[in-house]
């Protein structure tokens, strides 16, 4: 039987956590960032806002006290700081989110080492494969984190595209697989739901075919590492990269994208698993990162209306670029920053239905776009 180790009142609590935050229509706030969101958001105004403590909880606190953000928000994904933190108010964080109907959620990886793995290849990132760390104190951070009020946990690991160089490597891919299968399983004995996140990122000249071919191939090995690790799927998400080409690659559509990001999926995710909640991934500097993610989850649900799991969002950026550039760390700003975010919000709960009619949802678009602050995240 799968995940014996668990009791089955663990399995219940697991469970209802992740099918409510897979409801129908509703995706993941990313909001983990370890500096202000602003240095993240890749526009040339956003870095102007100071990034300080203050700011930074000034920021967050508005974005969880949207009104009504719940129709389109399930789950808000914090940094370790957010976690403890309180608004102007004195009021916890954690509170704001759940008194406005979402589950907390915690990033729990620690990064990676640039040194990399020895012996690996120099991907397109400019350094070798990687790993996360964190896992010698993941039980008691996880401990100390459901305490303070989160039901869910993210660990992110990063994995390169270099067909000529053979990345990603076998090597990468099973010790990245592992190391996931590890957290989730630590997770779920704190009860914590897993975010199981196995990025490839987009950096390189490759084409989307490159794409498919190692995310199949990433996506396989995880799941036989999650088995072997007795991971309960029915209480854990999977938070991929959608299959598309690479920055400096042939510009696939967002036909193909979703037809060949799907077809992956298909391939290699059991339907045990109750929701998949893409990243956005980075885009070139002449895409409106916002709209392009937006319409290519519309894309997948447009095509492919019945799938064993849902198919929705867990976006930083690609939710909060307007908001933030709208915001610009004034207070007198955060009822219109609070309309952008439920406008991107409501956009891509739309396409989690195929529904997203594009250019529906204002946007501050490529204009001002620059290099996101702090390399790929």
């Amino acid at each position: 039987m799968a995940a014996s180790w668990l009791t089955d009142a663990q399995k219940a609590a697991l469970k209802a956590t992740a099918d409510a935050m897979s409801a129908p229509g509703k995706g993941f706030l990313a909001s983990d960032e370890s500096a202000g969101p602003w240095l993240r958001a890749g526009h040339v105004d956003a870095k102007k806002i100071p990034d300080t403590a203050e700011n930074r909880a000034a920021y967050r606190s508005m974005l969880y006290k949207t009104p009504g953000l719940s129709t389109y928000i399930s789950g808000v994904i914090l940094h370790w700081e957010t976690l403890f933190q309180s608004d102007a108010d004195g009021k916890k964080m954690v509170d704001l989110i759940t008194g406005n109907g979402m589950i907390p959620g915690i990033k729990l990886d620690k990064g990676y080492d640039k040194s990399g793995i020895p012996g690996t290849a120099v991907g397109p990132l400019g350094h070798p494969e990687t790993w996360d760390k964190g896992i010698d104190d993941l039980d008691k951070r996880c401990a100390e984190a459901y305490a303070q009020g989160a039901r869910f946990a993210k660990w992110r690991n990063v994995l390169q595209i270099d067909p000529a160089n053979g990345l990603p490597s076998e090597l990468a891919i099973t010790l990245s697989s592992h190391n996931l299968a590890q957290y989730a399983t630590i997770c779920q004995r704190n009860g914590l739901v897993p975010i199981v996140e196995p990025e490839i990122v987009p950096n390189g000249k490759h084409g989307i075919e490159a794409c498919a071919d190692a995310t199949e191939k990433v996506l396989v090995a995880q799941f036989a590492a999650l088995k072997l690790h007795g991971v309960y799927l029915e209480g854990a998400v999977l938070k991929p990269n959608m299959v598309k080409n690479g920055l400096e690659g042939p510009r696939a559509t967002a036909e193909e994208i979703a037809t060949l990001t799907v077809t992956v999926l298909k391939r290699t995710v059991p339907s045990a698993m109750p929701g998949i909640f893409f990243l956005s991934g980075e885009t070139t500097l002449d895409e409106d990162n916002e709209e392009t993610a937006t319409l290519n989850l519309n894309t997948m649900n447009k095509l492919f209306p019945t799938l064993p799991w849902s198919l929705s969002f867990s976006y930083g950026k690609a939710l909060q670029k307007t908001c933030i550039v709208t915001w610009m760390g004034k207070k007198e700003n955060d009822a219109a920053a609070q309309a952008a975010l439920t406008s991107r919000s409501k956009a891509n709960s739309e396409a989690c239905k195929g529904a997203y009619v594009a250019g529906s949802c204002p946007s501050i678009g490529a204009k001002g776009n620059v290099e996101m602050q702090g390399g790929a995240y």
